[in-house]
């Protein structure tokens, strides 16, 4: 039998010959690269976990939903309450949900703080925890530690929720109150409140270190001092909040900046303290029924008229029922349109329309 050799074949068959040899070359190595493309997407298809107290989920603990979890996995919390202490580290992407805010409770067991957000030195990052209750221990309800991206979604707290070294911790649409101490506590943290109320509390908001926080759209009240203090290097941003019952408004000491800029003020003992090396750009803050707006700190504090916003207003906010703690605006509320404001304070004016 005679051997045939490339070379003795016509062109057009050597051609063919020639892409045929290159596509079986090719072939395993593009099989190969697919096969390691998709190996990570692979890697991160997510599980969800059910907690249940009568056993028809995974877990009876949420503890143990915690710890089974994988990055980037969901835990559904049934109803109940749930006696346990509850920490979240050294994972990312985890999303918490509750069946509902007043239907999961967590109430703590041994230790100061129930909820326990990141752990030293483990943080947690990106991690979400929503619709549920947490009830303090030993004077602390949420602990938030090195971290970043926590997210609280319609979270009742009663205690303190306080964080230390984290960054970009959103708080929304949460209840928190009746601590022993404060309400909301940054200590050299990033972070945003948004559509909160925070009530009955030593001090509503606390900023300290070098944190840099903004506040939007918050109510607090009945606050025994400030609503919001602001202490060492701190920054905030304070839009749009209704700051009423209060022992005081807002305080800034030491070197702490502050932008504040529509916001109610009424019904506190001082509505501004001003310590005399911090810095603060006011406008368009309503101001009524306090006993000092603008006060500088010291023994006596003196009146500091200087420090005031020249678009600060002065006048009744026109609350729907502030002795019930309705703190929207009635309908014809001097609050609506001030400025480039759609309405002054956290709360939208009641429709005029029955």
């Amino acid at each position: 039998m005679n051997t045939v050799r490339v070379q003795d074949m016509p062109t057009t068959i050597r051609l063919v010959f020639f892409l045929c040899a290159l596509i079986l070359c090719v072939l395993p190595g593009l099989a190969s690269a697919n096969t390691e493309e998709l190996a990570p997407s692979e890697a991160v298809v997510s599980s969800v976990w059910q907690v249940a107290l009568d056993g028809s989920g995974h877990f009876t603990s949420i503890q143990e939903a915690i710890d089974q979890a994988a990055s980037g996995d969901t835990i559904l919390i049934k109803r109940g309450a749930y006696a346990e202490d509850v920490t979240v580290h050294s994972k990312e992407g985890l999303s918490i949900i509750g069946e509902g805010m007043d239907l999961v409770v967590l109430t703590g067991k041994k230790r100061v703080g129930t909820l326990h957000i990141g752990k030293w030195p483990y943080g947690a990052t990106n991690v979400t925890i929503q619709d549920l209750s947490v009830i303090q221990h030993g004077g602390l309800g949420v602990g938030i530690f090195n971290g970043s991206g926590v997210r609280l979604t319609r979270i009742r707290v009663n205690g303190m929720v306080f964080s230390q070294q984290v960054q970009d911790v959103l708080l929304e649409d949460c209840v928190i109150g009746d601590s022993e101490t404060t309400g909301v506590a940054f200590a050299d943290s990033t972070g945003t409140l948004s559509g909160n109320l925070i009530y009955h509390n030593d001090h509503g908001v606390a900023i300290g270190g070098n944190s840099d926080v903004t506040l939007r759209q918050n109510v607090i009240t009945r606050s025994l001092y400030e609503a919001v203090l602001m202490t060492d290097q701190s920054k905030a941003r304070l839009i749009q909040n209704t700051l009423a019952q209060n022992g005081g408004g807002a305080a800034f000491h030491d070197d702490a900046q502050a932008d504040v800029q529509g916001n109610i003020i009424s019904q506190s003992a001082v509505g501004f303290l001003f310590f005399p090396g911090s810095h603060t750009t006011l406008a368009f803050n309503a101001l009524s029924g306090n006993q000092g707006d603008y006060v500088m700190t010291g023994t006596p504090p003196t009146p500091a008229p200087d420090r005031a916003g020249k678009t600060d207003v002065q006048f009744a906010p026109g609350f729907v029922s502030p002795e019930k703690g309705d703190f929207r605006l009635q309908s014809d509320s001097s609050m609506i349109q001030v400025g480039a404001f759609p309405y002054l304070g956290a709360l939208p004016p009641v429709s005029s329309n029955p």
